[in-house]
């Protein structure tokens, strides 16, 4: 298993809920989605920058 980085994150109750609720509906806990969204939007933003790397 990958070697893990706890951090504290400071966030709105508002987005906790959305994000809550997110991990509910794909049941996952809150800490995984986070990290699902993480994810998906680093490999986004390398698939839409000019300068990828190799």
């Amino acid at each position: 298993m990958a070697e893990r980085k706890a951090f504290p994150l400071r966030i709105s109750k508002d987005l906790y809920e959305d994000l809550r609720r997110l991990a509910e509906v794909d049941m996952r806990s809150v800490n995984a989605q986070i990290e699902f969204m993480l994810r998906e939007a680093i490999r986004r933003r390398k698939s839409d920058s000019p300068n990828k790397d190799p």
